[in-house]
Parts: C-alpha cells; sequence; structure tokens
C-alpha cells in the first residue's frame, strides 16, 4: 500500500487561548489530509465523482496523545485499516515533525454512496485496485519548509 505523508504548519488562527491548537481543528486537519492522500493515490474525489460515486464521512474518532501549537510543522500519516463491501477506514497519524512526538490519531470511515441519490453502494473496483496496488511513498508538504520522512 501506499505510504502517504502529508505535512502543513499550525497556523496562528488554528490555536485557542492557551496556545494550543483547538480541538475541533483536528477535524479540519484530518479531512485536508485525506482529501491530498485521495488526489495523490487515485486523482482526487472528483474522478469517483466523475465514476457516478462519491463517499460520505459516516464515524471520525480522534485520540489526542500532546498538543500542537502555533507554527509547529506537523506530519500526517495516512493508513488504509480496511476495505469492506461498501466502507473503508482510515488512520491519519498526526505527530510532530521535528521530534516525531505523537500528538493524535484519528480513524476515518466513509462509505460509497451513488453521486446523484446518496444511496449506499459497493466500493467500484478501480477503487479498491487502487487502494491494494499502490506502492511507494508520496509526501506532499504544505508547510513551507523542507520537511523529510
Amino acid at each position: 500500500m501506499l505510504d502517504f505523508n502529508y505535512y502543513f504548519r499550525v497556523r496562528y488562527g488554528e490555536c485557542d487561548m492557551q496556545s494550543v491548537v483547538f480541538n475541533a481543528r483536528y477535524g479540519d486537519y484530518v479531512d485536508i489530509t485525506m482529501t491530498e492522500y485521495f488526489r495523490a493515490f487515485y486523482g482526487g474525489f472528483e474522478t469517483l465523482i466523475q465514476q457516478g460515486y462519491d463517499t460520505q464521512v459516516v464515524n471520525l474518532n480522534i485520540s489526542w496523545k500532546s498538543s500542537g501549537r502555533f507554527d509547529d510543522v506537523i506530519r500526517a500519516r495516512v493508513q488504509v485499516l480496511k476495505v469492506g463491501n461498501t466502507s473503508f477506514t482510515c488512520q491519519v497519524e498526526l505527530t510532530h515533525q521535528a521530534t516525531n512526538r505523537l500528538i493524535a490519531n484519528a480513524d476515518i470511515t466513509y462509505v460509497c454512496v451513488d453521486a446523484k441519490t446518496f444511496a449506499k453502494t459497493s466500493i467500484p473496483q478501480s477503487l479498491r485496485d487502487a487502494f491494494s496496488n499502490n506502492g511507494g511513498t508520496i509526501s506532499i508538504n504544505h508547510a513551507g519548509d523542507l520537511a523529510q520522512n
């Protein structure tokens, strides 16, 4: 499977009064990471929609281990945990890039739906193939530095 890493920098407006990343922003981080992951291995959600399919998040669980702070560079690593008949689950691991300190783990489950009716449907074979056939490493850096894997 694809080893995917997404690097981003914590912005001031994402932090709360305690000078740490506000908890709701982690959901945004997971969503942005998954959008970049999907673009890297499948051409983006648009490719799926053009085929008559879409996805909807049905579950998102985040476990916090430490805090992100303003100007930290965070590495988000995606792992596919399970591909079922109509849904798939990924884990997004968020770590502090400089120290490799674990900040949070998030499990996110998507269900595949018909793009027009939004009725639940089986995951298309092309997406199944993409999940299993992509090897190698892709790193996307939106942090503004030369983060290394």
